[in-house]
């Protein structure tokens, strides 16, 4: 038989079929899938083929079916394996709030290039803006001005009033979507707006601390009942790079892949080499401060100060 999980708890997947509804399943024997050393072998969106046990209602999986795409990201703690956040994505939505809790550019851009990467289309979502006052608003529209000229699309939205609402619907219809950001940005606010008899639990940002608590511990996907499949995320502290090797990099900054056959070398890094394109666009303002900052981050492998604010311009 075959289907696609909808959830991964490690040892056992969810899989949901036409003809069964969803069932139980687990994996047959030590699974690896080639070229890829990763702590879930098999994950959410993956379409995979099952075998019903004999006298059970539990099956087996035995067959994962080639990927479109994938996002990935590398775990924190164990910098050598990464994990699969989920697979065969249409867009990807990344949650973005100026304050309670922050996003920082940092962060916003490591998801991209991991996108990019990965050849997932990104909607940038900013929610709780009827929260913001003056100060934060110029942020968010310093921010917004920024990835709206490197061509993302960029949505201001509020779960709790209903705002733009029907503009992310119309994006998600008879699609695969995935939800991602830190935690606290309000993802499950959302999800219930968008599809209320989910009724995913929701917890308050912590005012001390400005972060939210975890309320996903798994990444699960559900049906929607106006056509498509959303995927909801655990939130997301950090967001280690994982398989892009560094002079491979710029490449998914598209500001910079624009520019990369007007540099003298062709294989510019961008760091320290004369007559460098992307450089020069530094200079005069045409390629934002934050998004050099991340790229020399990145390069440099450093999966530390990427969460804290030293972006502004």
């Amino acid at each position: 038989m075959e289907g696609i999980v909808t959830k991964s708890t490690g040892s056992w997947y969810t899989v949901f079929t036409k003809e069964q509804g969803t069932v139980a399943c687990r994996l047959k024997g030590k699974f690896r899938i080639k070229g890829i050393k990763s702590t879930n072998p098999v994950a959410v969106g993956d379409k995979v083929h099952f075998k019903l046990e004999e006298g059970k209602s539990t099956g087996v999986i035995d067959a994962i079916f080639d990927r479109k795409n994938y996002i990935v990201r590398k775990s924190v703690n164990l910098s050598k394996q990464t994990h699969i956040i989920a697979a065969n994505i249409d867009t990807a939505f990344l949650l973005v709030t100026v304050d309670h809790p922050p996003t920082f550019p940092g962060f916003i851009d490591r998801f991209l290039v991991t996108a990019e990467a990965y050849a997932i289309p990104v909607v940038i979502l900013f929610n709780k803006i009827d929260m913001y006052d003056d100060a934060l608003l110029e942020k968010k529209q310093h921010l917004e001005k920024i990835y709206t000229k490197i061509g993302y699309r960029c949505i201001d939205v509020s779960a709790t009033k209903g705002i733009h609402i029907e503009e992310v619907i119309a994006l998600m219809k008879g699609k695969t979507t995935l939800f991602s950001g830190h935690s606290g940005v309000g993802k499950s606010t959302l999800i219930n707006t968008i599809e209320p008899s989910l009724h995913l639990k929701t917890k308050e940002v912590s005012a001390q601390h400005k972060q939210g608590q975890h309320t996903t511990t798994f990444a699960e996907m559900f049906p929607l009942h106006f056509g498509g499949f959303i995927i909801d995320t655990p939130g997301i502290k950090g967001f280690g790079i994982a398989a892009i090797e560094p002079n491979e990099l710029a490449n998914y900054f598209p500001e910079f892949f624009k520019l990369k056959s007007q540099c003298k070398f062709h294989n510019c890094l961008h760091i320290n080499e004369p007559k460098c394109a992307v450089k020069d666009a530094l200079e005069n303002g045409t390629i934002a401060l934050s998004r050099y900052k991340s790229y020399l981050q990145m390069f440099e492998g450093d999966e530390v100060h990427y969460r804290t604010d030293i972006y502004s311009e």
